[in-house]
Order: C-alpha cells, then structure tokens, then sequence
C-alpha cells in the first residue's frame, strides 16, 4: 500500500495546491493490533501558500477522500491544526508520536513535538480517554458475544487515561507501551490471548466476553473518571504557537 498512498499524497497536493507537512498512519495499524483486513487511516498535516492566509475569503481547513474499504485518507490544515494543538486534541497529540511516517518534509511537526508536553491539558486527555473506552464498553462490549476488536477499542483509550493520571505525561499512542501499565500477569494472559487471535480474525470476529477484562475495564473507568474530575484545568496564550505558525507560512508570502 506504500506506493498507494504516496500516489494518493501527491495527488492532493498537485490537486488542491497544498503542500503536505506530515502524513501518517493513525488507526489500529499504528496501534499496534491490526487484523488482517484492516484498513489504512491515513491523517496528514498539509500548508496553503502563505499568501492564502492572508485573504478574507473563508477556506476550508480540511482535505478529505472518498473512503473506500482499504483506504481512509483525510488531513487538516496547518493552522487548524495549530488550533487545535492549543486545545490538546488527543488524536493530533497522538498523530505527532505515530510510529508509521509516510511525509514529514519540514520541521513543524518537530517543534510540535517539542511543545506537547508543556501544552496538553491532562484534565482534558482524561475525559477524551475515558469518554471513549466508557461508550465503546456500554455500547459494544455488553451482549453474549461482542466484536474482537471492540476490547482494544476500550482497553487502548482506557490505558491512555490511566497514563496520564499516572505518568502526568502525554499518553503514548501505541498499546505495546500503553500496556506496561499494568503488573498483573492475568490481565496480561488475558489480553494476550486476544491478540493472539485479532492476528489471524477479520474485523468481524465475534467472541465471548471475558468475566476478567469486563470487571477490570468496568473498575477501572470508575475510578479513572472520580480521579479526572480532580485535575484542573490548563490554559495556555496563542503566542507561541502564533509565531510558528507565522514561521512557516512566511516563506511562500
């Protein structure tokens, strides 16, 4: 799929006159538990001309393609982007730390990098983890038999919350990491036996629920949250990320 998606980023760029900044793989490829008939979300980072910002005329900041069963591609723009760095957007947070790069070109996506850290709201990255494992637990996790790939759904955002709470530090985007968390050899046999089977399972793979995970996952989100709600609240200013973005932008005004 590589020269695919390489054929597809050059397409956009030459299509909308765009120049992309960082492109990479955001699912559960990046994750680190793909089945074998996964797709490929594709999430990129793309740069109008500099002269462009400097219109009245309202833009769209968000370039998407028509999602097919293979291919997921969409992308946002720099100052979009730049917005919503300053919101501590997890999914961009964890875009910047994906182990799989299809185009990093400039130094924008480094010096984002370099500000994580110092600007995610761990107040906020806590709802957004806990919010997902929660509503994927109470709305896919609860029937006689659920998909394979709805625990990891739950289990990967529920990790993340629980690394903020006790790392104090941006979760890592890739379960392998996430997991270490955790001590308990069951909990880790458990799991293993999932992933041993999401390896060689389709995305629709039913299985049984299993009594351990529900009453860990259920424990878990419970205390995770009560704990959340004692975090305050974070606020930055707009200078820091204003001059990077007027950094970048200068060289084609």
């Amino acid at each position: 799929m590589e020269p695919t998606i390489q054929q597809q980023l050059t397409h956009i760029e030459q299509q909308e006159g765009v120049r992309i900044v960082l492109a990479i793989e955001s699912g559960s490829r990046a994750w680190g538990f793909a089945s074998p008939d996964s797709d490929y979300d594709v999430r990129f980072l793309y740069m109008r001309p500099g002269r462009e910002y400097l219109s009245i005329r309202d833009r769209k900041d968000v370039i998407e393609l028509p999602v097919d069963e293979v291919l997921d591609i969409n992308g946002w723009d720099i100052r979009k982007a730049l917005q919503l760095f300053l919101k501590s957007n997890s999914p961009l947070y964890e875009w910047l730390q994906s182990p799989i790069i299809y185009r990093e070109d400039t130094g924008f996506a480094a010096e984002l990098r370099g500000l994580m850290n110092e600007y995610y709201s761990h107040r906020s990255g806590c709802h957004h983890y806990f919010s997902m494992a929660r509503n994927t637990f109470e709305q896919s996790l609860q029937s006689p038999e659920v998909k394979l790939k709805k625990y990891f759904y739950a289990l990967r955002p529920l990790l993340a919350g629980l690394w903020i709470l006790d790392k104090q530090t941006v979760p890592p985007m890739v379960f392998s990491t996430l997991r270490t968390l955790i001590t308990d050899p069951e909990w880790h046999q458990a799991v293993d036996a999932l992933l041993l089977r999401k390896q060689s399972a389709d995305e629709k793979t039913l299985v049984a629920p299993v009594p351990y995970l529900q009453q860990w996952i259920a424990t878990q989100l419970a205390e995770g949250l009560e704990r959340a709600n004692n975090i305050s609240p974070v606020q930055h200013t707009t200078a820091q990320l204003d001059e990077i973005f007027r950094k970048y932008i200068s060289h084609d005004l």
